[in-house]
Parts: structure tokens; C-alpha cells; sequence
């Protein structure tokens, strides 16, 4: 949809809500566990209150960092399916790190490296929510095998580990596409911004702005 300053939304409000919430939760959660993780890492309790405060919050810390996740997810599902041109995109990644899009097939919303990440955050968050479960030992440990506890953490550790490392790689991208994370605060990017990156995108917002100014209504709204 065209904004009156002439840029296309690609935000809307409630997904930069959810997204700048599940920052916030990832970033207590992140510093809580790896303050609990290893004494060297200790002094990132400060940040949560100190030791005994990190270790009761970071469990709730994990599950509001996955309800903002799961909430976000389930509303872009759709846009994160997998097909023919992401898969071409892949194998040409070498031109994505090189900036030669020219070459590359039209992406959608999202690009293929980016519907990867969400289907690997997905997996993170599903592996630490079960395995959490496991080793939450105020609520539920006791009621598993110290061998399935043992398990767990390693399993919880690994999760952990495999989604901060694509947190940041999430991170470093954004910088790198210039305008990326400009859109996150303000919703929306510039014609030639949409153009460049997400052609096939560009093609159907600026369809259906056209169909709305030649009808004179949205055409996914009956006219009265």
C-alpha cells in the first residue's frame, strides 16, 4: 500500500510491536541464560538483578520471548512459503554477496534467506520451549529422568546457541541491506528500496494500488 509521502508500507504497526517486544525479550533471555551458562559469562546477571533473579526470571523471560515469536510468525507464515524462485535464489548466493540482484530471481515479501531464518528460529524456539520444559526445575524437572534432564540442557544449550548466532547474522544483514531496519521503525521503504530487493513484491503492491485508484475502493472490499 502507498503512503502519502510516497513510500509503500511494509510494516505494519502491530508486527513492529511484536517485533521490538520479542527484541527486548530475546536480549533479557539471551543475557539471563548465558549469565547462568558459565561463571564467565556471570556478570550479564547484573542485567536481570543479579543471580538468583536471572535464574527464577529467565524461564518467563524464555516463554515471552516465544509467545512474541510464535505471534509473529503465525501472522507471516504465508509470506515465508518455500518456492522454485527461493530455491534458485539460494544457489545463487554468491551473487547476493556480491550485489549483482540483477541476476537473481524476483523475491516476494521476504527473500529466501530470510524465510530460512524464519524456519530455523521456528525450530530454535519449538527445541528450547520442549526441552525448557525438561529442565525447568522449579515446575517440571522432577517429573523426568535425570538422563532426559541431562539431555535437556545439552539439547537447550545447543538451541540457544544456533539462534543467537542467526539473531546475529539476522543483525549484520539488516545493516548491510541499507533501509532495512530504517523500515522497522517507520514501516514502510522507498519505491526503489522494494524494487531492488523484493521485485516481485514491489509488482503486486504497486498492482493493487493501481486497481485501488482506477475502482476508487480496495478491491478485497465489496463496493456499497
Amino acid at each position: 500500500m502507498s503512503e502519502p509521502n510516497g513510500e509503500i508500507r511494509r510494516h505494519p504497526v502491530l508486527d513492529r510491536i511484536l517485533h521490538w517486544m520479542l527484541v527486548l525479550a530475546f536480549f533479557f533471555t539471551v543475557a539471563s541464560g548465558f549469565a547462568l551458562f558459565h561463571p564467565a559469562l556471570f556478570f550479564l546477571a547484573n542485567l536481570t538483578g543479579g543471580g538468583p533473579w536471572s535464574a527464577l526470571l529467565h524461564p518467563f523471560l524464555g516463554l515471552a520471548m516465544m509467545f512474541f515469536f510464535f505471534w509473529f510468525a503465525l501472522r507471516h507464515w504465508r509470506d515465508n512459503q518455500i518456492g522454485k524462485r527461493d530455491i534458485q535464489w539460494l544457489k545463487q548466493f554468491s551473487d547476493v554477496m556480491t550485489h549483482k540482484e540483477e541476476r537473481l530471481p524476483e523475491q516476494d515479501k521476504y527473500n529466501a534467506g530470510q524465510k530460512m531464518l524464519y524456519y530455523i528460529l521456528l525450530l530454535c524456539m519449538i527445541g528450547l520451549l520442549l526441552t525448557g520444559i525438561a529442565v525447568w526445575r522449579r515446575y517440571f524437572s522432577d517429573y523426568f529422568p535425570v538422563g532426559i534432564v541431562r539431555w535437556g540442557l545439552l539439547l537447550h544449550a545447543f538451541a540457544a546457541f544456533v539462534l543467537v548466532a542467526s539473531v546475529f547474522g539476522h543483525i549484520a544483514f539488516a545493516v548491510w541491506v541499507k533501509g532495512s531496519i530504517r523500515s522497522m521503525f517507520r514501516g514502510t521503504v522507498t519505491p526503489g528500496w522494494a524494487y531492488k530487493h523484493h521485485r516481485a513484491w514491489f509488482r503486486k503492491v504497486i498492482g493493487e494500488a493501481q486497481q485501488t485508484n482506477a475502482s476508487g475502493f480496495r478491491n478485497d472490499v465489496p463496493a456499497k
